[in-house]
């Protein structure tokens, strides 16, 4: 497990933190098969949450279709979480389970009986009624081969490759977002006299991390990270952290940066290559956000740029400039 999976503000996070963490999310609280309030369950193959009466069925399916855990009372490994987190919970896995249920078909409520569900659930994971043909297993081997295979395909559906959709296309991508972590300034001291910073980035399930500048508070990285930006984008997480040996990374601020006004100018504009150098946009500077001025979204050269300078927030001190760059999916 890499660090920045298991970092929160620089210390290490439990592994039941994460999945309790997860569990939270809007999509979460409510049952995967029949949309229950609160579940406490998870298959943790499947990587989804389900309520007390769906587990009974999940349960009847067996173990090499559906292993299921209480949230709160079982032990779960590392590797069954690290499952639940990539498929990021509920609505990423019916995005690939329920994606071809047929017009006016009903699922069952809270208060459907075990019959509706045990219909319900048995056609959606055991005979894949409501999948994408090419995800479909059919064949003669043993149950826990076919399901192995099965798991394997869903697994790798939802591991994205860059520019474009995953693999099984069904999370889609707009585009792709190049961040230049340009410099730091003024950074806040976490060792006796100084720091070792590092900057990460996180948008949806993607993590990307900068070098480790040694003993800097005006760190320069003139380093670019690539991120893939899914139609429900939402912000960029920022965090800077200080790099210790013998302890936990300590965090140095962090902020959340607004990707709407670049990527909504982006799109109006269409192929930017068209067009001469001129503001398109501009991501203005308010109380609540990180923004140190006003940050201009423009077309230089045939490219959709924005730069931008933050200051961390939750920190004593510190700024970052940062450069971001449109990539249409034609890239």
């Amino acid at each position: 497990m890499s660090m920045n999976r298991r970092l929160e503000f620089g210390r290490p996070v439990s592994s039941k933190r994460r999945l309790k963490d997860l569990l939270v999310q809007k999509d979460n609280r409510f049952c995967a098969d029949c949309g229950s309030p609160d579940p406490k369950w998870a298959s943790a193959n499947i990587g989804v949450f389900v309520c007390l009466k769906c587990c009974s069925v999940h349960r009847s399916l067996g173990t090499h279709i559906s292993r299921i855990l209480s949230v709160t009372l079982d032990e779960w490994s590392g590797d069954e979480i690290d499952a639940m987190m990539e498929v990021g919970g509920n609505a990423s896995a019916n995005s690939i389970y329920e994606a071809y249920i047929p017009e006016g078909y009903t699922k069952p409520g809270p208060d459907a009986s075990h019959e509706e569900r045990e219909k319900f659930i048995r056609g959606k994971y055991e005979r894949q009624e409501f999948l994408k043909h090419s995800l479909r297993i059919v064949s003669n081997k043993s149950k826990s081969n076919r399901q192995s295979s099965f798991a394997k395909k869903i697994m790798d559906s939802f591991r994205t490759t860059s520019g474009s959709k995953n693999m099984e296309g069904m999370v889609e991508f707009i585009g792709m977002l190049k961040v230049k972590v340009v410099k730091g300034t003024n950074l806040a001291i976490r060792d006796m006299m100084t720091s070792d910073p590092y900057v990460i980035l996180k948008l949806g399930q993607q993590t990307v991390q900068t070098a480790i500048i040694k003993s800097n508070l005006n760190p320069v990285w003139n380093e670019e990270l690539m991120l893939s930006v899914p139609q429900q984008y939402g912000t960029i997480s920022l965090k800077v952290f200080d790099h210790d040996l013998f302890s936990a990374d300590d965090i140095m601020g962090e902020a959340e940066i607004d990707l709407q006004p670049l990527i909504t100018s982006a799109m109006a504009f269409g192929d930017a290559g068209m067009f001469d150098d001129m503001q398109i946009g501009k991501w203005l500077k308010s109380n609540d956000n990180a923004l140190v001025e006003d940050s201009i979204v423009n077309i230089i050269d045939g490219k959709v740029k924005q730069d931008m300078l933050i200051k961390l927030q939750n920190v004593e001190c510190g700024e970052l400039n940062l450069e971001l760059e449109w990539l249409s999916l034609d890239h």
